[in-house]
């Protein structure tokens, strides 16, 4: 290895983005497995689909609220004391839904659920790593501190898979209550000097933010996210059971048995975290890449990918071995768009106010993810199929992808002096 190499290296794995990877990957490993636990709630309280899928729903929407929320405390207050918070207020979340046995109480608990992923989620994070990064390791570092969240994604569905084998999904809710607390203990490392430009520093959050409001790109990046978090949240928290269902009367075959998948409900455990790995390499790679070529047109092509492998999927008879292939292709665009989207607001528009910013941004990925979730429960009651979810998701992904294509990666100072 070159001493160029070395010291690019040094400076990228620093103790701010190992410690960011550890909590990205907690928090979004619990967060991940909330769809096995569709069938077992749904089964022992006899609730319909629709009224659990309101749940996740509304913990995305919660989320989507409490991150711009959590970036601007974190800017205000300090990023650690804003995680601290965010991590109690999922733990006692996650405490008080294992006691829930209406609908409604539920539902209402999943606010807290929202809140305690934003505080511990990308838009705190990110906002710590990409400050803390080098203008040539920024991109990278991103991709690097996402792929961790794809890495919980791996664990988290087939920890709560194992671990509801020997216990009830209230006790599952319990230990992952004290897991998201317990990686607090890597916080005295998140402490970063925050680099931003002098101009940035004069300027205040409401200047920054009504110069972002005001532009058409800032607009075209909210919008171009939705279908990221539509897409990501329908099949987080549906793909599982969809998966139960329509393989029941297609086993594993002897390749995936090998791999320990002996049931259809094992498969879609396995489809999610094989989503997650694959995740990994497509986001680290998102990431490199965004340091060399155009934000905006990988992003074009990552929601267009994601539209055609949709669409083949659902075209084609489901069997094991198709469901394996989807995950692959679907994985690797999965979070792909986060360290591009991050990436491409601090580019424009600066990074001491990153947090809130994307935060912003982050809001439309929920409102989608919203819909995603509770428009699969409520199709999937109203019509027994799950197919015409499918396709809103395709219709709104191929429109994401071509909303991308006007933005302006300019920063926004040089674009208004031009």
């Amino acid at each position: 290895m070159s001493v160029n190499a070395k010291t690019t290296a040094s400076g990228l794995f620093t103790p701010i983005l190992l410690s960011g990877c550890l909590i990205l990957m907690t928090g979004f490993a619990i967060r991940a497995s909330f769809g096995v636990f569709q069938i077992p709630i749904a089964d022992q309280f006899g609730w319909l689909r629709s009224e659990f899928s309101m749940a996740i729903a509304i913990q995305n929407l919660a989320w989507g609220i409490g991150q711009p929320i959590f970036g601007a405390l974190a800017e205000k207050f300090g990023d650690i004391k804003a995680i601290i918070l965010g991590a109690v207020v999922y733990a006692l979340g996650l405490v008080l839904s294992s006691f829930a046995v209406t609908p409604e109480s539920h539902q209402l608990l999943e606010i807290l659920v929202g809140f305690g992923v934003a505080g511990t989620g990308f838009g705190v994070i990110l906002a710590v790593v990409g400050r803390s990064a080098s203008d040539e390791n920024r991109s990278l570092a991103l991709g690097i501190a996402t792929a961790a969240g794809s890495a919980g994604q791996i664990i988290g569905p087939l920890a709560a898979d194992s671990l509801l084998q020997i216990m009830p999904w209230s006790s599952v809710f319990l230990v992952f209550a004290v897991v998201i607390i317990a990686v607090l203990l890597v916080l005295p490392f998140m402490r970063s000097k925050r680099i931003a430009s002098t101009t940035e520093i004069q300027e205040s959050l409401g200047a920054v933010l009504g110069k972002a409001l005001r532009d058409p790109t800032y607009g075209m990046i909210f919008l171009g996210f939705f279908s990221c978090g539509f897409q990501l949240a329908f099949v987080t928290a549906h793909f599982p059971a969809y998966i139960t269902e329509v393989c029941a009367a297609i086993p594993p075959n002897s390749v995936l048995r090998s791999l320990g998948v002996n049931t259809t409900s094992a498969l879609g455990a396995f489809s999610i975290a094989i989503i997650g790995a694959t995740n990994i390499v497509g986001t680290v790679t998102a990431g490199y890449l965004g340091k060399k070529w155009s934000k905006k047109y990988l992003l074009a092509l990552i929601y267009t990918g994601r539209t055609i492998a949709a669409i083949l999927f659902i075209l084609f008879p489901m069997t094991p071995t198709s469901v394996v292939i989807f995950s692959i292709a679907m994985g690797s665009l999965w979070l792909a768009t986060v360290p591009l989207t991050s990436g491409l607001v601090a580019q424009i528009y600066g990074l001491k106010y990153m947090g809130t910013l994307y935060g912003i941004v982050f809001f439309s990925h929920q409102l989608g993810s919203f819909l995603g979730v509770w428009l699969g429960g409520v199709m999937y009651d109203g019509y027994g199929s799950y197919d015409a979810v499918w396709w809103v998701g395709i219709g709104v992904g191929a429109f994401s992808a071509i909303i991308h294509l006007p933005v302006r990666e300019t920063p926004y100072q040089r674009a208004v002096s031009a």
